[in-house]
């Protein structure tokens, strides 16, 4: 998935972290909703402004950051 055009960093909102189009919801925002257990269809609900394709670029953005990681350090 391109999450680049989803995934937005912007100095003055919400610290410089990753946010989703440019609103005030974190990638992390989401995926701490997603471990603690809630389901695409209950974040969806609780944010009408997300899209489907919004938490999913948030799970592409870290399986990237994740695969950088790994690729830094070599294993």
């Amino acid at each position: 998935m391109d999450y680049q055009s989803r995934i937005t960093i912007e100095p003055g909102k919400r610290g410089g972290k990753p946010c989703v189009r440019g609103m005030r919801i974190t990638v992390y925002d989401v995926l701490d909703w997603l471990a603690q257990g809630m389901t695409e269809k209950q974040i969806l609900e609780d944010y009408p402004e997300l899209v489907v394709e919004d938490i999913r670029a948030c799970l592409a953005f870290a399986a990237n950051r994740e695969h950088q990681l790994t690729a830094i350090h070599g294993n």
